[in-house]
């Protein structure tokens, strides 16, 4: 219940700022998932990113799309690679593939873990209503204890989007249940989360968060973090992104800074047809 509180509070600096970044540009929205610009060609892939909040949106990926999402962080003894592959295997249903390949802590590296899930949009955003989704990710312990979560973990997590003009925001909440590798069972801890984007001048866009977990053991205590970051759209399919989050509470690096970047590689179902009609 605390962090839910602290993070309604914050969220109101966060969307002061969200208006204050909004009165200081005029320029036209750049293509989005949410807001595309009415010279795009239609057929012209677009990408989805959940990068680079902790929040997951709630829109989708379409159908038959191929997408990879690989960033890095870098904080005070704590380095990673991480990433997410996407595939919109059918209408409404994104299959996750997620893995860091890199992981450093404290001055131990090696390979983090990994997780496979899934995302399902109940209904998309209609007037009023907005975009409303439902996140399953099963954390499989491929990194060291000392490195992962050690035991196999299992979130679920509740994704609400909506549209505000030029205005996007997320909203998140979920819950994890983390193993416990010599105990056995599960601890349990709830995930809260509020993000914002909107685009700025050019190719340019803007994202802030609020963000974090509550208490989960003795060990692993509540967290919440705030998060700033620029986003910047090369092409449609091929997004930018770069900035830091800073630790309000909890057992993290006081500033983490990250950069990553989001790239719809290819509709697969399109190039299987036309590698089909080439061959006949």
């Amino acid at each position: 219940m605390r962090i839910r509180v602290h993070i309604a509070l914050a969220s109101l600096c966060l969307l002061a700022t969200g208006w204050k970044v909004r009165a200081q540009t005029a320029d036209p929205p750049q293509p989005t998932p949410q807001n595309q610009q009415k010279d795009q060609n239609p057929d012209e892939i677009t990408a989805v990113p959940n990068r680079p909040t902790f929040a997951s949106t709630a829109e989708m990926v379409s159908l038959g799309v191929f997408e990879i999402e690989y960033g890095f962080e870098a904080a005070d003894r704590h380095h990673n690679i991480n990433g997410l592959l996407k595939w919109g295997v059918v209408k409404n249903l994104e299959l996750w593939f997620l893995n860091n390949p890199i992981e450093h802590d404290a001055g131990t590296a090696g390979l983090g873990d990994s997780g496979a899930g899934f995302k399902y949009k109940l209904f998309p955003q209609l007037k009023a209503r907005p975009t409303v989704a439902i996140l399953y990710v099963a954390t499989l312990p491929t990194a060291r204890p000392e490195l992962g979560a050690g035991d196999m973990a299992h979130l679920a997590q509740v994704l609400v989007s909506k549209d505000f003009g030029k205005n996007h925001f997320d909203v998140n909440e979920g819950v994890q249940f983390v193993g416990r590798p010599q105990l056995g069972g599960f601890d349990r801890r709830y995930f809260t989360a509020l993000s914002y984007s909107r685009p700025l001048k050019g190719k340019w866009g803007y994202t802030g968060e609020i963000a974090g977990y509550s208490w989960q053991n003795s060990a692993t205590p509540a967290s919440m973090v705030l998060l700033n970051a620029a986003t910047y759209n090369l092409k449609p399919r091929l997004v930018l992104d770069g900035g830091a989050y800073f630790a309000v509470y909890g057992n993290l690096p006081r500033v983490t800074f990250f950069a990553g970047v989001t790239y719809s590689i290819a509709d697969l179902y399109h190039l299987h047809a036309a590698h089909h009609s080439a061959k006949n």
